[in-house]
């Protein structure tokens, strides 16, 4: 049976709080289980699809990583039916081959963050999510696509290593990352992506680079005046693939992704308390 399109959901990150071309626009303010999201949503059609777009740090860049309530983030975007998540954030480089002003779609995270609430499922109820793969093939062929449209190199696949921030790495993490096998670094993905894989929403994102870590002997330190510098390009960049893959989101796709918690709940139903269930409601009321 074939699904009805659902809103698609776009993130911005450093450098993109707004996003033109959004028809019949609105303001929604929305309260969650989980408190207050960043910022309002703003939702409407671009090129006939029903969207809404956020801005993760809140305009004018108020929350650092760490006090993101990405929990209220996502399930905003669930309560407003969204069924899919195209992300924008700047990251770093840890590779020779992917450079400032270029944009990777990852398919793979490393986690380093110690400060943050990163599940919908506990106080009273188990669960627990695949994540071998993070990130929805189908959204990430849309953003790869678009990507290339709107003339960004863009590298598909590879690993993203998600810090806590919001201080920049030191040179001795820099390198560790990099022996691991990680390609770009970031704060904000991760935590995204892990909640949204438990809400059942598809999700997929466009990490520009601002610059190059400091990995590299020839290297200054990282320095924020150094990556605005890049960001308002990037930014430029952003927009126009998300309102070019937002068409290229299909209703019916294989991934898997809105199925994921089916046999996900491990705690017997019958000790569920009623404010778990209340506030658990908008993210799996259906299987609880």
């Amino acid at each position: 049976m074939k699904r009805k399109p659902a809103r698609v959901g776009l993130i911005g990150g450093s450098g993109v709080y707004d996003l033109s071309g959004i028809e019949d626009l609105k303001e929604e303010k929305v309260e969650t289980p989980f408190g207050q999201p960043s910022d309002s949503y703003f939702t409407g059609t671009l090129g006939g699809v029903a969207v809404a777009f956020f801005s993760r740090h809140a305009r004018g860049h108020k929350f650092s990583p760490t006090e993101i309530n990405y929990r209220a983030n996502i399930c905003g975007f669930k309560m407003l039916g969204c069924d899919a998540l195209l992300s924008a954030s700047a990251v770093g480089s840890l590779r020779e081959e992917i450079p400032p002003r270029h944009a990777m779609v990852p398919d793979q995270f490393i986690d380093r963050t110690r400060h943050r609430e990163d599940t919908f499922f506990d106080r009273g109820i188990v669960a627990h999510a695949g994540f071998a793969d993070p990130i929805c093939s189908s959204l990430a062929d849309a953003l790869e696509a678009s990507a290339k449209d709107s003339g960004i190199s863009v590298r598909r696949g590879g690993t993203y290593v998600c810090i806590e921030g919001p201080q920049f790495s030191t040179r001795a993490e820099s390198r560790l990352y990099r022996s691991w096998g990680a390609d770009v670094i970031g704060m904000t993905n991760l935590t995204e992506a892990r909640l949204a894989r438990e809400a059942e929403i598809c999700y997929a994102t466009l990490a520009l680079v601002t610059d190059y870590d400091c990995w590299r002997d020839s290297e200054e330190e990282v320095t924020v005046e150094a990556i605005l510098a890049v960001l308002s390009e990037n930014a430029t960049g952003a927009r126009r693939t998300m309102r070019a893959a937002v068409a290229r989101v299909a209703a019916d796709r294989s991934c898997g992704c809105r199925d994921a918690m089916r046999y996900g709940v491990l705690t017997d139903r019958k000790a569920l308390s009623e404010e778990t269930r209340r506030r658990l409601a908008p993210i799996a009321g259906r299987y609880l």
